[in-house]
């Protein structure tokens, strides 16, 4: 039924996102329905929660339409829909953000201060030093944490909202919150009990700027300038033995020289001994296999820890370690016992408290002193293991930490990890390699314990021996009741308050964990795991999980292993994963190049619908360029938008019924086109191809307004009748299921122009189906070439009327049609239609072999 007092007299973008937003949750269009669903009929998405420290980017609005375009799809393919929002609000973002937003810097030394003002608040504050930074107590700098993610998170809610995300923000949760800790130290707890959670002593990579270790999924390489230092040890025999470093500070921390057993010109040393040059101590030359022949001068010195095939050679080569660096990646000042020389420990005091920058120029000059520097250093650029957060190259300390295992070093893990990769549904297929690459690159387990503050605490305290020392290897867990817990305040089980840190007493856990140990529970968080069992039974396994490429190491791998290990299965059927949004220059966007755009102003200036328009038009795993001065596609998203209420209007003011019969041949014929689109679009989101879905309806659509509209609009407008009728049912028709193809796309624009004629949502409207269109004998009967041969002729009657100079409302006496047998048998179906459009009274097709107008007389004399 027709409602033309719906229809505006000018149709407009601007205040569309406002009036629907506000619409949607007020009837809660997209509200997840839990009564008497079945897991059948659900269809559950492991949303990514973004993190909630500063803004949002392009990048997210990018991605994030990826994900709702499927949503909004399997919404109207009659799927109950869970599409829930968290909030990764805990880890070092957060922190940095709050040190800059409020000048100060976490002290867990101090006192909790009741009523804290901090001397900052707003702007980047960047600007105020680290030093000069105030030190608050822990409990005061989470509390700023907490206020600071909050309000991040309602702005990020609110531009969500504004993109038209139909999310159900009844079902959100925070990596940081009650739930979230409860859940996680529960996950953890239960990697204790059986055994794929432990702690150690061991080498590991640190972060000498946050003072915190790293995981190797965290790690990024940088080009960096360096030097080769030709240094050479003593032998027993007198003569000498040459290695070349990059990194002679770490001189006082070798333990051995290492060559490739196939090296015949170190063979016969093997099992012999040579002494460090300056620091005078005896040290074994080995053999081992990852030593490099054809590298510098084929043998190595193995430094406690220089990188990270140091760690290697030091573990499976059973070597001492003489790590000399400190967390503050200062030279720490004892000097290693294996330095017994009073030259050597002379040495040694030398370089104690300096920088790896400043011992690197003292021990360089000391060499040059002995005479064991051989030549001048030879400059490179090779690649140096950064922290991606981070702005100085990784060390490698010795620390006490928490892992979990990842099938590193689990043979039978890593086999069911790959084995649920090839179960898992990859869109696009070819992300799977990079996946299973992670996995067969593992080389340690995954160090899950972090030096920060914000975060979920490790849920274990130590007891405490006669001498006040933790005992590591008895550490007490929590009980299920007593979570969520923080050791570095709550009293461990079986003791009091009174005995924490005292003589058989007991101390608590203060590290906290990584990030990442949180987000791989996101499908236990937003399900409710054991929470509300019958949620998530009814959401595990999720659908799909939809991501960026990026995150795979992370994200994708850490969330399917806690559920192998937890519950035996892969957490979801289907992965999406989005490409990269890159400038123009093709570089990857990222706040650390400089190079962003916040999505905030563009939504602004052109709407919504548009910016959509631009994120859906790219394919998964694809990168997108942006250049945010000349948004080509954003442009064209808008035209198209504006087009369909454009069209939708022409259409909701024509008089007619949709069910009439439809009995034109070029009416049939353009609703049998229709039906292929139908089926084209919903095969292309069947097989998670939303740009290819996009694309093929759009480019039927301009073809319904460019061609068919024009051809039909004089009929549709015309005296009631069989003609009139069938024009009006064929453009009811075809509106209402273009509206619904469209709708996952440019959620706005279809919903008011749905609701010119219809009182429900768009949105949770029946997705068009091809079957129930050629339920229809006229439609089915349909030719497709006849609406693309009448739109030719058309374009030929408009080029001759054109060609002289005449208006396209001039009358025309005869005009003259000429093309190949097969298309004129066509044509002639279509001929009332070109006749009424063209504005002839008679119309002659002709049998030849190019369809062209080759003939037309005007009914009056041109002006000139």
């Amino acid at each position: 039924m027709t409602h033309a007092d719906r229809v505006p007299e000018k149709p407009a973008l601007e205040g569309l996102e406002a009036k629907w937003e506000n619409r949607w949750e007020t009837d809660g269009t997209y509200r997840f329905a839990r009564e008497n669903a079945t897991r059948e009929t659900i269809y559950s998405i492991d949303t990514p929660p973004p993190t909630a420290s500063g803004s949002l980017h392009i990048g997210h609005v990018f991605s994030y339409t990826h994900t709702d375009v499927v949503a909004r799809f399997q919404r109207m393919r009659g799927k109950n829909v869970f599409y829930p929002m968290g909030w990764d609000d805990n880890g070092l973002p957060t922190e940095r953000r709050v040190q800059n937003y409020y000048g100060v810097r976490c002290d867990p030394s101090l006192r909790y201060t009741e009523n804290f003002v901090p001397p900052f608040e707003g702007g980047d504050g960047k600007s105020v030093k680290a030093a000069d930074q105030l030190p608050i107590s822990r409990r005061n700098f989470i509390e700023l944490c907490e206020t600071l993610t909050k309000e991040d998170e309602k702005q990020f809610e609110a531009l969500w909202r504004t993109l038209g995300l139909s999310v159900d923000w009844t079902q959100t949760y925070r990596t940081i919150g009650h739930e979230a800790l409860f859940t996680s130290q529960l996950a953890f707890l239960g990697n204790v009990a059986r055994g794929e959670a432990y702690q150690a002593m061991a080498p590991t990579l640190w972060d000498v700027t946050f003072r915190t270790a790293v995981a190797q999924a965290e790690l990024e390489d940088k080009e960096m300038p360096a030097a080769y230092h030709r240094v050479s040890f003593a032998k027993p025999d007198g003569g000498t033995i040459e290695i070349e470093t990059t990194r002679p500070e770490l001189l006082p921390a070798c333990v051995a020289l290492v060559a490739h057993p196939d090296d015949e010109r170190y063979q016969h040393l093997f099992g012999t001994t040579v002494t460090t040059p300056v620091f005078g101590v005896d040290v074994p030359v080995l053999a081992h296999h990852l030593a490099q022949k054809d590298k510098g001068s084929g043998i190595a010195m193995i430094c406690t820890f220089g990188d990270v095939t140091d760690v290697v050679w030091w573990r499976e080569l059973d070597l001492p370690n003489r790590a000399i660096m400190g967390f503050d990646g200062r030279i720490i000042a004892e000097v290693p016992e294996a330095i017994t020389s009073e030259t050597g420990r002379a040495a040694y005091t030398e370089l104690a408290g300096k920088t790896v920058f400043s011992a690197k120029q003292a021990v360089v000059e000391l060499l040059r002193a002995s005479g064991d520097l051989i030549g001048d250093p030879k400059p490179i650029v090779h690649a140096v293991k950064f922290f991606e957060k981070g702005d100085k190259p990784l060390e490698i300390v010795s620390t006490r930490q928490w892992y979990i295992r990842n099938g590193a070093r689990d043979e039978k893990l890593r086999a069911r990890l790959l084995e649920h990769g090839t179960e898992l549904a990859w869109h696009p297929e070819f992300m799977k390699v990079r996946y299973e690459n992670w996995v067969n690159g593992l080389t340690g387990d995954w160090l899950v314990s972090r030096q920060r503050f914000f975060g979920v605490p490790l849920p274990v305290w130590y007891p405490l021996d006669a001498d006040t020392n933790p005992v590591f290897d008895q550490p007490i867990v929590a009980t299920r009741d007593l979570l969520p817990v923080d050791p570095s305040s709550d009293v461990a089980p079986g003791y009091t308050e009174d005995q924490r840190g005292l003589a058989g007493g007991f101390i608590g856990e203060v590290d906290v964990m990584d990030t990442w140990a949180t987000s791989s529970l996101t499908p236990q968080l937003a399900g409710g795991w054991e929470r509300d069992p019958e949620l998530f039974n009814l959401v595990f396994p999720y659908s799909l999980r939809p991501q960026g490429q990026d995150i795979i190491r992370t994200w994708l791998f850490s969330t399917l292993l806690r559920a192998e290990q937890q519950h035996g299965t892969s957490p979801w059927q289907h992965a999406a994963l989005s490409g990269f949004i890159v400038d123009p220059d093709r570089k990857k966007m990222s706040k650390s190049k400089g190079n962003v755009v916040t999505p905030a102003d563009m939504l602004e200036l052109h709407g919504s619908d548009a910016v959509r328009y631009w994120a859906a038009s790219s394919r998964l795993g694809t990168d997108a360029a942006f250049d945010p001065k000349n948004p080509t596609q954003i442009k064209i998203g808008r035209r198209l938008a504006i087009k369909i209420l454009n069209a939708s209007k022409f259409v909701s003011m024509s008089q007619g019924s949709r069910t009439a019969r439809i009995t034109e041949p070029v009416d049939q014929s353009m609703l049998a086109g229709l039906t292929a689109v139908v089926a084209q679009a919903t095969t292309a989101f069947e097989n998670y191809d939303h740009a290819r879905a996009l694309e093929t309806t759009e480019s039927f659509f301009w073809t319904f307004c460019d061609d068919y509209l024009e051809l039909v609009k004089e009929r549709a407008y015309g005296e009631p009748g069989p003609e009139q009728a069938s024009a009006v049912a064929a453009l009811r028709t075809a509106l209402a299921t273009l509206l619904r193809l469209f709708a996952p796309f440019v959620p706005f624009a279809t919903e008011e122009a749905w609701s010119w004629s219809n009182d429900g949502s768009v949105h949770t409207a029946p997705w068009p189906v091809a079957a129930d269109l050629l339920g229809s004998d006229d439609i089915a009967t349909g030719n497709i070439a006849l609406l693309d041969l009448a739109s030719r002729a058309l374009t030929g009657i408009r080029r001759a009327k054109t060609d002289a100079k005449a208006s396209q409302k001039s009358e025309v006496d005869s005009a003259v049609i000429c093309g190949a047998p097969a298309e004129i048998a066509l044509l002639t179906l279509a001929a009332a239609d070109l006749k009424a459009v063209g504005r002839i009274q008679e119309l002659t097709f002709v049998e030849g072999s190019e369809l062209a107008v080759t003939d037309i007389v005007f009914a009056t004399v041109l002006e000139s």
